[in-house]
């Protein structure tokens, strides 16, 4: 029977080597997978079975070298590829190592197949990686702008427990979902934006060239400006006279928000502000309870550990008040309180999201219930923001209709003035 010598990675993230009699490759792969290791590399091999291996007895197995730190800093921490090409090359090696090749087998064919170069180097680093020793999990943590943490640990809970291929394709899954959540928020509001950039050039082009040309008019007409063309003659000297004040403020203001929000309680103060703001904020909330949501039953789901989970979707937070409540509620749930509770205590999430969390706790499908809390506010997500696109535009409009109507009355103002002086002029 034909012999393969294998290389994989334990549970522990220790290197084993050994060699199996299988009657082919994918009854080898099955075998290890069974035994919860990630097999490496598995090459067939000629000769006997080795003296110290006896039918039926389990493979021998050699751990090389415990799991270690990842390796000094190299070029391709920099390395950054767009969220697409990291889609297509998760979904892809979990393909292939569910159609039975070895991790190093997948990562050569794959730096073979994909023709972005940043893609093929970021594929040849980890490949090169597993060569030198270490585990998947430490090769991606050393290209830390591809894969963030939760890629990372997501993928060492698969080689720990074995199922790499569906730890993965699971990944694909969220990254997909976080993407579509983050595209359906900034789509909206995209037109919004369109519409305030218009009325602003429209509002500037009217001061800068229209008030000039008819303040010349007068001057030769010689009729008396009424009060709201005054006014905005007023507006068009600042504009055109002061216009440095007016960038010296704008840097100031930059320099002065950038330096308040470099300081811990700066930071947390705006970030706090950024959750009250009237339809803005409801948006952001919902979107931070759906991706918690999601983000924590994922990780659940996959075998990583509650504390650990809650770190992971901490640093995701991007909000610095989130952040510290968050710090609070791992505090809390050290001390033996159980987490919906300790989020109700910090008043973080509304009531039906801890509710809803502390049904999950009691009957044992933690990870099942978050992902339906993940599509519940999402679903009011959805809401929001299509209330908020809807909204935003004829208030917009309003605005823009309001101060263009203030330009032209003012205009027209001093038009009436100059044709009723003209008149009453004695001939």
């Amino acid at each position: 029977m034909p012999q393969f010598a294998y290389r994989a990675r334990d549970a522990q993230g220790g290197l084993v080597e050994g060699v199996l009699d299988c009657a082919d490759r994918a009854i080898a792969i099955r075998q290890i997978e069974s035994q919860h290791y990630v097999p490496i590399r598995i090459d067939m091999v000629d000769g006997a079975k080795p003296p110290s291996q006896k039918q039926g007895a389990p493979p021998p197995q050699k751990k090389l070298r415990p799991l270690r730190s990842p390796e000094p800093a190299t070029p391709t921490q920099n390395l950054k590829i767009p969220h697409g090409q990291l889609l297509i090359f998760t979904e892809q090696l979990a393909h292939l190592l569910q159609a039975g090749m070895t991790l190093d087998e997948a990562l050569s064919v794959l730096e073979k197949r994909l023709k972005q170069p940043r893609v093929q180097q970021m594929t040849h680093s980890l490949h090169q990686a597993l060569i030198d020793g270490r585990s998947f999990s430490q090769a991606l943590s050393e290209l830390p702008r591809i894969f963030p943490p939760l890629y990372v640990n997501l993928v060492a809970a698969g080689e720990a427990s074995g199922a790499l291929p569906q730890i993965l394709l699971r990944l694909v899954k969220h990254l997909t979902q976080a993407k579509a959540l983050r595209d359906r928020v900034q789509q909206a509001l995209i037109y919004p934006a369109f519409l305030a950039l218009a009325g602003a050039v429209l509002v500037t082009i009217f001061i800068t060239f229209m008030v000039p040309q008819l303040t010349g008019f007068m001057a030769q007409t010689g009729g008396a400006l009424p009060l709201p063309t005054r006014i905005l003659l007023q507006i068009h000297h600042a504009i055109t006279g002061y216009w440095w004040v007016g960038g010296l403020m704008v840097i100031g203001a930059i320099i002065g928000f950038r330096a308040l929000v470099r300081t811990q309680e700066g930071r947390i103060g705006w970030d706090r502000f950024r959750l009250l703001i009237p339809g803005y904020g409801r948006v952001i909330r919902h979107r931070y309870y759906s991706q918690f949501a999601r983000t924590l039953g994922t990780l659940m789901e996959n075998g990583v550990p509650l504390l650990r989970s809650l770190d992971l979707v901490t640093e995701i937070a991007g909000n610095r008040f989130l952040e510290t409540k968050l710090g609070e509620v791992r505090k809390a749930v050290i001390d033996g309180a159980t987490l919906s509770a300790a989020l109700q205590e910090q008043k973080l999430f509304p009531d039906l999201f801890t509710d809803m969390m502390a049904v999950g706790e009691q009957t044992g499908h933690f990870a099942e219930t978050m992902q339906a809390i993940a599509d519940v506010y999402e679903r009011e997500l959805d809401r929001s923001v299509d209330v908020i696109s809807q909204l935003i535009p004829p208030i917009i409009i309003v605005i823009i209709a309001g101060l263009v109507g203030l330009v032209v009355f003012s205009i027209l103002s001093a038009v009436f003035e100059m044709t009723h002086s003209l008149q009453i002029r004695p001939h």
